[in-house]
C-alpha cells in the first residue's frame, strides 16, 4: 500500500555572517537599544552583504536539511522555495535546484511573505498525500534588508536575513495532524512592499511603467492587533481539525516577528512560557525563514524530540495567516 501520510524528517538553516546589534543601528537611525527591545524584543539581526545571495543561503539550509534527513539531493522530487525576496524576479528555486544538484526535482517559488513557510508546508503535503511525490525539500528564505528603508526607524529595526529548510517525506502515518490557512486582501495596505509606478514614454502618446519597488511600509499597531487576534483563532481551528486540545501541544512555534506578539498569543491560548520557541532576540523578523530557522535551532539543541507535537503559525503581508499542527520525525 502506498504511503500517503506526511512526515517532517530533517531540518537545516543558514544565516549571513554579519551581525548588527541595536547599538550599531542607533548610529544609523534615531533609536536606542532600550526602545527596540521594549517594543520588539529584538537585540540583533544578521544582514546579508551585497555579495551574498538568497539562493546561496537557501542552498546551505537545504543541504543541511538533506543531511539531517539522511537523503541525497538526487532523492528530492520537489523543491519549494518560500520567499518574497528572490535573486531573480522570475524565481530563485531553479537556481537552488542547480546548486544542490537535485537533478530529478521540479522547483518553483511560492510567495506568501511571512506566512510563506507555513503555506509551503501545506502545499508540499498535498503533493505527498496525492502520491505524486515522495520527498519534498521546503525552504523558507528571505533577505528583507534589500527592501528596508534604513531611515524609517519603525521598520528598519525589525528585519533580519536568513534561510531555513525542512524535508517532508511520504510516510505510513500522517504526521501533519491539522492545518488552517487564511487571507484577507482588504488589509493589504497595513504591510506591503509595493510596486513603485513611474512612467517612461515609449513613443509619443504611449507610456509604459518602469519596474521598481518601494521599501517595506508597515502599520505596526494594526499588524500587532491583527496577529494577536487572528493567530490564536487559527491555531484553535487547526487543533480542532487535529482533534487535539491546547494542553496536548509540546511546543508553540510562531513566526518570529515580535516578542510581544509571541507572548500575547501564548497568553491567549494559555500556553506556558517554557513551551514557546523564541529566537527573535537574535535574528529579528526573517520573514519566511523565521519558522524553519527557529525549528532547526531547537532540533539541533536536542529540545524537540521525535513525536513531539508542534503547533506552528505564520502571519504577515497579504494579509495572510495560518496554522499547522504536526508531530516531529518519522
Amino acid at each position: 500500500m502506498q504511503n500517503l501520510g506526511v512526515a517532517i524528517i530533517g531540518s537545516g538553516s543558514a544565516l549571513p555572517a554579519t551581525s548588527v546589534d541595536n547599538q550599531a543601528l542607533s548610529e544609523v537611525v534615531e533609536t536606542s537599544d532600550e526602545w527596540i527591545i521594549t517594543r520588539t524584543g529584538i537585540s540583533q539581526r544578521q544582514l546579508a552583504l551585497p555579495t551574498e545571495s538568497l539562493s546561496g543561503l537557501a542552498t546551505i539550509a537545504g543541504n543541511q536539511a538533506l543531511a539531517a534527513a539522511g537523503l541525497e539531493a538526487s532523492d528530492i522530487d520537489l523543491i519549494l522555495l518560500a520567499t518574497s525576496t528572490p535573486d531573480d524576479l522570475f524565481g530563485s528555486a531553479c537556481q537552488v535546484q542547480a546548486k544542490l544538484g537535485a537533478t530529478k526535482a521540479v522547483a518553483f517559488d511560492l510567495t506568501a511573505a511571512c506566512s510563506g513557510f507555513l503555506f509551503g508546508l501545506v502545499t508540499a503535503a498535498q503533493y505527498i498525500r496525492t502520491g505524486v511525490y515522495q520527498n519534498v525539500l521546503l525552504i523558507g528564505a528571505d533577505i528583507l534588508s534589500r527592501w528596508v528603508d534604513w531611515e524609517d526607524r519603525r521598520t528598519c529595526v525589525l528585519f533580519g536575513d536568513g534561510a531555513g529548510a525542512v524535508v517532508l517525506q511520504a510516510n505510513k502515518s500522517d504526521r501533519l495532524l491539522g492545518f488552517s490557512l487564511k487571507s484577507d486582501g482588504t488589509q493589504n495596505h497595513y504591510l506591503n512592499l509595493a510596486y513603485n509606478p513611474s512612467a517612461q514614454e515609449l513613443i509619443p502618446g504611449v507610456s509604459v511603467a518602469k519596474g521598481t519597488y518601494m521599501p517595506i511600509t508597515m502599520n505596526g499597531k494594526e499588524v500587532y492587533r491583527f496577529a494577536v487576534q487572528r493567530v490564536p483563532e487559527v491555531i484553535d481551528k487547526a487543533l480542532f481539525q487535529a482533534n487535539l486540545s491546547v494542553d496536548q501541544i509540546d511546543w508553540l512555534l510562531l513566526h518570529q516577528a515580535n516578542q510581544r506578539i509571541l507572548n500575547a498569543v501564548a497568553q491567549r491560548l494559555n500556553i506556558p512560557e517554557h513551551k514557546v520557541i523564541s529566537n527573535v532576540a537574535h535574528y529579528g523578523n526573517t520573514s519566511a525563514a523565521s519558522i524553519p530557522l527557529a525549528l532547526d535551532e531547537v532540533v539541533r539543541q536536542g529540545k524537540i524530540k521525535p513525536n513531539d507535537i508542534i503547533a506552528t503559525s505564520g502571519f504577515g503581508a497579504g494579509l495572510t495567516w495560518g496554522a499547522a499542527i504536526f508531530q516531529w520525525g518519522r
